[in-house]
């Protein structure tokens, strides 16, 4: 940096350069100006990354305390959800592209294994336990291990999966589900592959 001559522009330099180069005493700064050209440094602030705080949900027992997923007995009513049961037949129809009679049965009973069965109008066929078998109702609610059912008779039903084999129809077509090969929650079931063979395991 030349300077141009005033007392103004030198002291303007020398400052910029003191600014700069902090470390470096006025001696040296004098010495750079008057035998070479000098390259400015920038020291920038450090800046510390703020952690985001994740947000934590509900544990399973805060959710159980909370009665977040709780059907109260007044809602406890076969009536209320045959709408959702039409919503679901509607839902299985787009899926399965309308239903058409000369569809695969083995192609129907692929999508049916990974659909969302919740508002499914189910029947317990075969079971090791005699007192679930003929229970029939509207699926309110799925969970790993067990079906909440609603039944006709406004009685709510839990009914495990392990050892029942539960049934749906729907447009004519009838198919039938292990409970013990579906014992998975609802979003895990939805991205498993299944293997379509027959079998007389419950």
């Amino acid at each position: 940096v030349q300077p141009q001559g005033s007392e103004e522009a030198k002291a303007f330099v020398h400052a910029l350069l003191k600014r700069s180069m902090p470390q470096v005493d006025d001696g040296t700064i004098q010495d750079m100006l008057t035998r070479k050209a000098v390259v400015l440094e920038h020291y920038p602030k450090k800046r510390t990354k703020q952690k985001r705080k994740k947000t934590k949900g509900f544990t399973a027992k805060q959710r159980r305390e909370l009665r977040l997923f709780a059907i109260e007995p007044e809602q406890q009513r076969y009536s209320i959800f045959l709408p959702l049961h039409e919503l679901w037949k509607q839902y299985i129809r787009d899926l399965c592209h309308g239903l058409k009679p000369d569809m695969q049965p083995h192609m129907i009973q692929g999508k049916l294994l990974k659909a969302d069965l919740h508002g499914a109008v189910v029947t317990v066929t075969k079971s090791k336990c005699p007192s679930y078998v003929g229970i029939t109702g509207i699926i309110l609610q799925e969970f790993k291990h067990v079906f909440k059912i609603i039944t006709k008779e406004d009685k709510l039903k839990v009914v495990p999966k392990l050892n029942n084999v539960f049934s749906l129809e729907i447009d004519g077509f009838t198919s039938y589900i292990y409970g013990s090969k579906i014992l998975l929650r609802a979003s895990e079931r939805s991205a498993k592959k299944f293997k379509l063979k027959g079998t007389i395991d419950l």
